[in-house]
């Protein structure tokens, strides 16, 4: 790890790193990085290192992760209302998880932090005209004039601005009362009367409440039950605005990415030779790298050498995203790698990205049905190779936007333009999200079952 007298985190940039923004000015970015150097850390390295205990149970099979939140955050949408509807929406899966596993559910959000996208083009053309493709909020705008997407370095400021406040208002939210679990089981029976397929899920909720009445009557002091852990994460994209915000323990020496608990590597950008890989071998948080259907079984090796050479569990996190027809067939060889090696590793299934399709709209959108499908492709490879399905990442919202197709509100492909929201890829709404957890419950019921 990195300490300040040497190995430095800003090794990366000898090396090549891809999808990284055009700055014009590179004068005004370094104005902006060396500001945000000065600012106070988002979070803190005792923060960190509590998550990567949590995902340290994880890979022990010991709890599942639950990681959810937009596919790219906005600046509009940081309001009261949608971060709370956001985090309520993962409460109310991690608690049906929790019951159906008999496992604490370590809950990350895909929050205060997602404000940039990987693309396949650098550029977008339309009617002849050619700009710089929409990077996310922390680089450009989303509207087709050059204006708009020419990339602005002010807006890594208002990035870290934007981060800070939804951290305030997560933190308040789960020490007040908010994550209530008694309140969270109310919003689940409200769910199921409402849903329709609620006699579907009618018999885990009932339990959960039997659960709690059972608690209650036996005298068990539930006030740890009105808070709960929360931490954060991102895609660690933009390196410039990455390395302002590394801090250095005193004390350890280690080194932290302060804007978030856990960063992710993504399938664009894990190149071992390049310069993301360099910079996450520097710090100390709990790490993540993207995994698509292409990925060979020494990749993984190399991943593991570079990112957890000394095997610690709890230190890397590899999310599969291979799609449903295919994940039964690229699983298992790199799990069978990793466990050859010894290295205790978290396994998540990213169902979403390998899903994607167009609809004759021109919208992009995923099938609930294919979500569900890759999900228990992944529960189904580990169940057959004795080792856990660690849990899951998924993009969603709490909103009841129209972006995916199918679950228990039937969403057709006509009703996309009602409420199609997202600023880059389509998310589960707040009913398809529930419903996964349900049906991700039932699987690992199974799971339990099968043993």
């Amino acid at each position: 790890m990195a300490t300040e007298e040497g190995n430095s985190t800003d090794s990366w940039r000898a090396l090549p790193a891809a999808q990284q923004p055009e700055w014009p000015d590179t004068r005004e970015l370094d104005r902006v990085t060396a500001a945000l150097a000065a600012r106070p850390p988002l979070v803190l390295g005792g923060e960190c290192d509590q998550l990567r205990l949590r995902m340290a149970e994880v890979a022990r099979g010991e709890a599942i992760l639950l990681q959810g939140g937009d596919c790219a955050e906005t600046f509009a949408d940081v309001t009261a209302d949608a971060v709370r509807r956001k985090l309520r929406t993962l409460l109310q899966m991690a608690v049906v998880l929790s019951h159906a596993t008999a496992l604490p559910v370590v809950k990350v959000g895909r929050m205060a932090g997602q404000y940039a996208k990987p693309r396949s083009s650098p550029v977008e053309e339309r009617d002849g005209m050619a700009l710089p493709s929409y990077r996310g909020d922390a680089v450009n705008g989303p509207g087709f004039d050059e204006a708009a997407r020419t990339p602005d370095p002010e807006r890594l400021r208002r990035m870290y601005e934007a981060s800070a406040g939804t951290l305030n208002l997560i933190r308040s939210l789960t020490t007040g009362g908010f994550a209530d679990l008694r309140q969270v089981h109310a919003w689940n029976q409200g769910f199921v009367a409402g849903s329709g397929a609620g006699e579907r899920y009618e018999e885990v909720a009932d339990e959960i409440g039997r659960s709690l009445d059972f608690m209650r009557a036996c005298g068990v002091d539930t006030r740890d039950l009105a808070t709960a852990e929360f931490h954060v994460s991102h895609e660690g994209l933009l390196l410039d605005y990455e390395s302002a915000l590394v801090r250095t323990d005193p004390e350890s020496g280690r080194a932290y990415a302060a804007s978030g608990h856990l960063l992710w590597i993504g399938e664009r950008t894990r190149q071992l030779d390049g310069a993301h890989v360099e910079f996450f071998s520097r710090i100390a948080n709990p790490i993540a790298v993207k995994l698509g259907p292409n990925t060979a079984s020494d990749d993984v090796l190399g991943l593991l050498d570079r990112l957890d050479p000394a095997r610690e569990p709890g230190r890397l996190t590899l999310v599969v995203r291979a799609g449903a027809d295919r994940v039964r067939d690229v699983l298992p060889a790199l799990v069978e790698k990793v466990n050859a090696e010894g290295a205790q590793v978290c396994w998540v299934s990213d169902p979403m990205h390998g899903n994607t399709t167009t609809a004759p709209s021109g919208h992009k959108t995923r099938r609930f049905d294919d979500v569900l499908d890759e999900v228990r492709g992944f529960v189904e490879v580990h169940r057959a190779l004795g080792s856990h399905p660690g849990g899951i990442h998924v993009e969603l919202t709490g909103d009841d936007v129209t972006e995916c197709l199918g679950g228990s509100g039937s969403l057709l492909a006509e009703d996309l333009p009602y409420r199609y929201e997202t600023a880059c890829d389509p998310r589960l709404n707040h009913t398809q999200s529930l419903d996964l957890a349900f049906q991700l419950a039932e699987l690992y019921r199974d799971r339990g079952r099968a043993r």
